[in-house]
């Protein structure tokens, strides 16, 4: 007897000519596409009452009543594209919301008209340059390892690393998910018991500096992120934050083509 074929189920057909719903919900700011494939998935997200759980199904954002979590999500007259650059302080998850209860970045960027969701993270103990916006597909873009944004840290660390360590970082660090990519590093300055080093990385694993530093004997003291994606904050106070001017957006999509 020949095996049984497992069949591929199809995405119900909403609104055939419709948009993907997880490219609808990262364009009303509810969460980046990636996030919002994995709501779909987890069988958070109802259209017209009914639960969807694939992923391809197509909805009509005028005609269609879409709810995440039990609330309604207003989708008519979606709001403009919003790309914002926060100099996130210390003491802020990076997300729209936590269940410990701890402040979230977004309280700082409650006055804009638009809803905006942070592209990546940076630790509760972290400062520095972070993007939020609206438009999923760019953030979804931005965080994929295939494009290789770079993200530079000054990182204050324990004692001083020596050539060796610096080599190390430099070329690939082994960790527990695997060897980190090629970096770039410098050692800024040091003092009798630390050292600031700059480090540049293109990848965004959980709390990869701080685990970099770790394996080569150098546990992280301070860290901030001084750039993203050639981004600075410039003048930003930390808790201060600003549009960015088209060039800006432009360079941040060059990136995601393989251009930056």
């Amino acid at each position: 007897m020949s095996p049984k074929k497992t069949l591929r189920k199809k995405p119900p057909l909403v609104s055939p000519r419709g948009e993907r719903l997880q490219k609808v919900l990262a364009r009303a700011g509810i969460a980046s596409r990636r996030k919002a494939e994995e709501m779909i998935l987890q069988g958070r997200v109802r259209v017209n009452r009914k639960t969807i759980s694939i992923l391809g199904t197509r909805i009509d954002p005028e005609k269609d009543t879409v709810e995440v979590d039990g609330r309604t999500i207003s989708l008519k007259g979606l709001p403009q594209k919003s790309y914002i650059l926060l100099n996130k302080p210390r003491g802020y998850i990076s997300a729209l919301t936590d269940p410990m209860g701890r402040p979230v970045v977004t309280d700082l960027v409650r006055k804009l008209k638009a809803r905006v969701f942070p592209v990546g993270r940076l630790d509760y103990d972290c400062e520095g340059v972070l993007v939020l916006t609206n438009d999923g597909e760019l953030a979804n873009r931005l965080v994929h390892p295939r494009y290789s944004v770079p993200k530079k840290y000054l990182v204050k660390v324990k004692d001083v690393p020596d050539e060796k360590d610096l080599r190390r970082l430099a070329a690939g660090v082994r960790l527990e998910d695997g060897k980190t990519l090629p970096a770039t590093v410098r050692l800024v300055r040091t003092t009798r018991e630390n050292s600031w080093i700059e480090l540049t990385v293109t990848e965004g694993r959980n709390r990869l500096v701080k685990r970099m530093c770790q394996a080569v004997g150098h546990p992280v003291a301070k860290l901030k992120r001084v750039e993203f994606a050639e981004l600075k904050p410039g003048r930003l106070k930390p808790g201060q934050y600003r549009h960015l001017t088209e060039k800006e957006v432009q360079r941040l999509k060059n990136y995601t083509e393989g251009r930056g």
